[in-house]
């Protein structure tokens, strides 16, 4: 699918800035005052922005407020909910941290909660698609998960908590792409299951549907080469978990920890686009896009 700036954006800020907002949240020994102030300005920043950047992505921007009103039957509705909800248990927990130095436990494990469950819906949006293959699988909101408290322990400053999170958020992703390379295929989808032809022998396509490009084929089919495809696995799996894992193995330091997290936001970035750009929706069978 094609992998457009804005929900690269919108997946990988908004489960970093949520993931930090949970630490925040279950931590039982919180910052105070100043302190308190950055932590969840950042978090909201990211969290915030993030959620705002995929709204770049609709045709009319200025309709996203009705994704509210779909909540039965969509998870891109749940999500604004979620979201919704979490900020606004996260702002007042914030609050009480800065203004007044007070945790209110409560408000910081439901706003931790409500953070999961935002990341899991969004997770979901994808995860649900039985028109792609390579998302319709429980890991993909493992992964989306895995990331976003990985990346949120790293933010926090949580070092031993950070390390064993990237570890596993890493070979989680090493396993999703393998294993997603193979989900097209026993998927059982073909030209002859999309068209319902297939009960009467081989189906083939004559000739492309039209000459020109539609909306379909650019934003549903998009390929990348295999070798392209594994350089960029390298490189991503390196930038969001081995750096950072070495990085955070050595004698403490903020520039070393900075570097840290700006590596593992890199890696994430490129993970993301490759996450839609090796996604094949099943209406590329119909151009020949298998």
């Amino acid at each position: 699918m094609h992998p457009a700036a804005s929900i690269i954006a919108f997946t990988t800020f908004s489960g970093l800035g949520l993931g930090l907002l949970f630490w925040l949240g279950v931590d039982p020994t919180p910052p105070t005052g100043w302190t308190a102030f950055a932590f969840f300005a950042i978090g909201f920043a990211l969290a915030v922005g993030g959620l705002v950047s995929s709204t770049f992505h609709l045709g009319r921007p200025e309709r996203a407020i009705k994704a509210f009103t779909q909540w039965q039957t969509s998870w891109l509705s749940r999500e604004a909910w979620a979201a919704t909800a979490t900020l606004i248990l996260m702002g007042l927990y914030g609050a009480g941290l800065v203004f007044f130095g007070t945790a209110l436990q409560p408000l910081g494990w439901l706003g931790a909660a409500g953070a999961l469950a935002t990341v899991y819906t969004t997770s979901m949006i994808y995860a649900q698609l039985r028109t792609v293959p390579r998302w319709f699988h429980w890991s993909t909101s493992a992964l989306f998960l895995a990331l976003s408290l990985a990346g949120g322990a790293l933010l926090s400053g949580r070092v031993t908590v950070a390390l064993v999170l990237l570890l596993a958020a890493g070979g989680l992703q090493l396993w999703w792409w393998q294993s997603g390379d193979r989900r097209f295929g026993a998927s059982g989808t073909d030209l002859g299951t999309a068209t319902g032809l297939g009960d009467r022998g081989t189906v083939r396509s004559f000739e492309p549907p039209h000459t020109g490009t539609n909306y379909l084929m650019r934003e549903m089919v998009h390929m990348v080469g295999r070798k392209h495809a594994q350089k960029l696995r390298l490189i991503a799996l390196a930038l969001m978990m081995v750096l950072p894992v070495f990085l955070l193995i050595l004698p403490f330091g903020h520039v070393l920890a900075a570097f840290a997290v700006l590596s593992h936001i890199a890696g994430v970035l490129v993970a993301r686009w490759l996450f839609f750009a090796e996604a094949e929706h099943v209406v590329g069978l119909y151009y020949g896009k298998r």
